[in-house]
């Protein structure tokens, strides 16, 4: 007898799930550890590298997403490169779901795409256009109290490696093999989280010119109230503190070619310091169809005070659009507009 493709997946499905332990509850009284970079047994699970590299005239952002999406692994990378000479921006989705994560040392492959950790600790990101060596500068960290997010709209564990120092290539459109360097931030986050719509957020990771790296992060809820400010700044011996008192203030908003608005000027305060941050390019919306999530992506650059003492501020940016329709060619959103 011959089953219909509709049926031959529900089996399937229904197969795959029966194998697989839930998801982990979250427990907000466990903190991640202090080297803990392997993948875990979440609902939701991601490692990120972003960096704006001004010498080079360029930005990216890479992601892998680990998602139990039904009971079922699903995988997701995306790979944004902004071409700051030219104002190009590419953006590079890879949807394999031929994935493997190993611990230690740190292995995370999706399809030809891969970050693999070597045995002095530095960092091999090769995807898609990057071919990047990444030298941490500091240690893991996990940032105060050790995730993100509320009850509400669920909890991500969150830890950073916030300065590497990056050499490579970027193959850029057009063929030019651009040489490239400067400051990338690293995120792991795993937790019950779902992006997009239970969750939003604004979030930036900055490199500060007195060699101390900043955390911010205002938390959203689907109906776009705010539920936490958080923010922790990273010394230059590696110690990371939560910065007490903080407050991110809206200021300017660009309004995308999809009609989504995300606000890209920001002054942000507390007992001790005060910034000025700006985008450094408008035009870094970035559509992700194979998570459904819209999301704008890109450099940031600021000035201000810190403890009293002047700095500048460079890194980047991501404040979270919300969900792609069908008809945007979102793969989990709702039917469309």
């Amino acid at each position: 007898m011959r089953h219909s493709p509709m049926l031959a997946a529900t089996l399937v499905s229904v197969l795959l799930t029966s194998c697989l332990p839930a998801p982990q509850a979250f427990d907000p009284a466990r903190q991640p550890g202090p080297n803990d970079l392997g993948a875990h047994n979440a609902a939701t699970e991601w490692w990120y590298a972003s960096g704006y590299l001004p010498e080079s005239g360029l930005a990216f952002h890479w992601a892998q997403f680990k998602v139990n999406y039904r009971g079922i692994p699903y995988h997701a990378g995306h790979l944004a490169v902004a071409d700051l000479r030219n104002k190009k921006l590419s953006l590079f989705e890879n949807g394999s779901q031929r994935a493997s994560f190993s611990f230690p040392p740190l292995k995370v492959r999706q399809g030809d795409w891969q970050l693999l950790q070597g045995p002095d600790g530095s960092f091999h990101l090769n995807a898609g256009p990057l071919d990047l060596t990444l030298r941490p500068q500091k240690p893991l960290v996990a940032h105060p109290p050790g995730y993100s997010g509320t009850p509400e709209v669920g909890r991500l564990y969150y830890q950073s490696v916030t300065r590497l120092d990056a050499s490579g290539t970027v193959k850029l459109p057009g063929g030019e093999l651009r040489q490239t360097h400067g400051q990338v931030w690293l995120d792991h986050q795993w937790g019950d989280q779902q992006p997009g719509a239970q969750a939003k957020w604004d979030w930036f990771g900055l490199h500060l010119s007195d060699g101390s790296d900043l955390m911010l992060y205002r938390v959203r809820n689907g109906a776009g109230q705010v539920v936490q400010v958080a923010a922790s700044l990273v010394d230059p011996a590696g110690v990371a503190q939560e910065v007490p008192g903080v407050t991110m203030m809206p200021g300017r908003v660009w309004r995308s070619p999809s009609g989504r608005e995300y606000v890209l000027g920001w002054e942000v305060k507390s007992p001790a310091l005060s910034l000025t941050l700006e985008a450094a390019r408008d035009d870094q919306e970035l559509l992700t169809k194979n998570t459904s999530i819209a999301y704008w992506e890109g450099p940031v650059r600021g000035q201000g005070e810190v403890n009293g003492q002047a700095v500048t501020a460079e890194g980047m940016g991501e404040f979270i659009g919300g969900v792609l329709t069908r008809a945007e060619g979102g793969r989990f959103g709702p039917p469309g507009k």
